[in-house]
């Protein structure tokens, strides 16, 4: 990154090309401007073959200046700093303060690129590029421009593993306010490399982290917990706190926790077991009494069998009338 300061006093972080990305850029603005006079110089001296020797040189000269000098102020001027070469490689030219160039910036590098890169086979060029910090020659030195990469690869967000199921939800009524953004930026970087880390220095780390997690907090960490699963469970309930800020709870309650993927608390295996029964809830008042709990494998989870309706009860038949001989009348 090169510290650029606006005339806003506004740090800009951009990123210099370095010498290969801008070499292969003129090699490639080079290949077109010296095809191009070619072809033009062919044509004209063509053209121009009654001329005298004198005439014809002169018209050579005008054709150098104007297609391997002009031709190259006139591109960065119009498209603000980007030749072919710099287009096809991502680079882009700019003011030291990050802005666009103008005409004059752009004929101070067209001039002293004659002598850096043309005069002297760009040898003045690459020793100047080699002693700036910022990979500026000559030309960028005199007009006060940079270049700079236009296409940077994006950074991989790392994977943050998520807390054991067991600890979804025990940090709601945690206060989180006070924890400043530096610790929370070490929290993820070390949830990140636990798993590359040697088992001691993890737990020491995880320690330390928690300890410093707990003071701003002014809440200790649940008896038994251990400190990765509990640093995971914090950072997973602060993302959601942002989830539900950002987007809203449509349902106008608490928000479902998320289901566990299958497989992701490899990283909180054994012997970072799950309590059994019930789970104690959020966090108490420092130096309230904690309720201890007996910790051990979860229950299997046993599905239960759909119930069957009772089958109706069968009518029972009315009791016949004893006889009495009276028959009706016809």
């Amino acid at each position: 990154m090169s510290d650029l300061v606006t005339g806003d006093a506004v740090v800009l972080g951009l990123r210099p090309a370095r010498l290969p990305s801008r070499a292969l850029a003129i090699v490639i603005d080079l290949a077109v401007q010296w095809a191009v006079f070619l072809v033009v110089t062919t044509v004209v001296v063509a053209a121009t073959s009654s001329l005298d020797e004198a005439a014809q040189m002169a018209i050579s000269i005008t054709l150098f200046l104007l297609v391997l000098v002009g031709v190259p102020i006139a591109v960065e001027t119009l498209s603000r700093g980007r030749s072919l070469g710099k287009l096809v490689c991502g680079l882009r030219v700019v003011r030291d303060d990050g802005g666009p160039i103008r005409f004059r910036h752009a004929l101070v590098r067209g001039a002293m690129g004659v002598v850096e890169l043309l005069m002297t086979f760009g040898v003045v060029a690459i020793i100047a590029s080699l002693v700036s910090a910022r990979g500026r020659r000559v030309g960028d030195v005199f007009a006060g421009t940079l270049v700079v990469r236009e296409r940077v690869p994006g950074a991989r967000a790392a994977y943050v593993p998520p807390p054991p199921p067991w600890l979804a939800g025990r940090f709601t009524q945690l206060d989180l306010s006070a924890v400043p953004e530096g610790l929370w930026l070490a929290i993820r970087q070390y949830l990140t490399r636990m798993n590359q880390l040697d088992p001691q220095v993890s737990a020491s780390m995880a320690a330390r982290l928690g300890d410093d997690l707990v003071a701003c907090t002014g809440t200790p960490a649940p008896p038994g917990v251990p400190a990765a699963a509990y640093l995971a469970a914090v950072v997973h309930e602060r993302r959601e706190r942002d989830a539900r800020r950002a987007f809203g709870n449509a349902g106008g309650g608490p928000a479902a926790p998320v289901p566990p993927v299958p497989g992701a608390g490899a990283p909180y295996a054994a012997p970072y077991a799950a309590p059994v029964g019930q789970a104690p809830g959020p966090f108490a008042a420092p130096g309230a009494p904690v309720p201890p709990a007996s910790y051990g494998p979860p229950a299997p989870y046993a599905p239960q069998a759909p119930a069957v309706p009772a089958a109706p009860p069968a009518e029972t038949p009315a009791p016949e009338r004893p006889a009495t001989g009276f028959a009706p009348p016809a």
